[in-house]
């Protein structure tokens, strides 16, 4: 698959690495030539010098043929503007921006546009919400049999109870990042737009739940 990352910085350079290693396309963009460094002598990517959110530039960069996007520049204000552009005048469906201020996560949920805040920032948590089927656990017990995990949904669970889809995977809904804030889903809640759902089940269910959720569910 192709993938298109914004600002070639530490974390930018690291995650083009991983996602080349693991055998994807990638295009990496910085307005300094300089910072292609960070990104080594083996890396094999495009270089794409230019301005992440000018359409011209992310044409460049193959915006039109990509999988996913990843704004993880130093600017807020040019990260969310960038992963704005590649999913609203591309339709790049997996975007992710990097964002400074933990405040805005709120705002930029509503846009759709799923952030990570730096404090809490690893290439692993932008690679979970690029790849498909790309869960990483969050917590495990000392025995190591149950973890907690974030894992993607397919839009077509938009609208069910929670209770639906902890029959689904053979799990349970540990808690909702909904709009920047956590919430423990009720017995009538229903999964949203943009809701983060993270899932309590045993280590060796995590591959089918995933497989369950990367689907819309069956009708009614």
């Amino acid at each position: 698959m192709h993938f298109v990352i914004m600002g070639c910085g530490r974390v930018g350079a690291s995650l083009a690495r991983a996602l080349e290693r693991a055998g994807h396309d990638v295009a990496i963009i910085d307005q300094n030539e300089a910072a292609f460094r960070r990104l080594g002598a083996s890396f094999e990517g495009r270089r794409v010098v230019g301005v992440g959110f000018d359409r011209d530039t992310l044409r460049q960069a193959g915006i039109e043929d990509a999988y996913a996007f990843a704004a993880v520049s130093s600017g807020d204000n040019s990260n969310i503007l960038a992963a704005r552009v590649a999913r609203e005048k591309f339709g790049v469906e997996n975007v992710v921006a990097r964002i400074y201020d933990p405040g805005r996560a709120e705002i930029y949920q509503r846009l759709g546009i799923p952030t990570v805040a730096t404090v809490k920032w690893t290439s692993d948590q932008v690679l979970r919400r690029l790849l498909p089927q790309g869960h990483v656990p969050e917590f495990t017990d000392p025995s190591g049999k149950i973890v907690i995990a974030e894992m993607p949904i397919h839009d077509g669970w938009v609208g069910r109870r929670f209770p639906d889809l902890e029959e689904a995977v053979g799990g349970r809904v540990a808690y909702v990042s909904r709009l920047g804030e956590g919430l423990l889903p009720r017995s009538d809640t229903v999964y949203q737009d943009g809701d983060l759902v993270h899932f309590a089940l045993e280590r060796d269910r995590l591959a089918d739940a995933e497989r369950v959720l990367d689907q819309a569910p069956p009708a009614h």
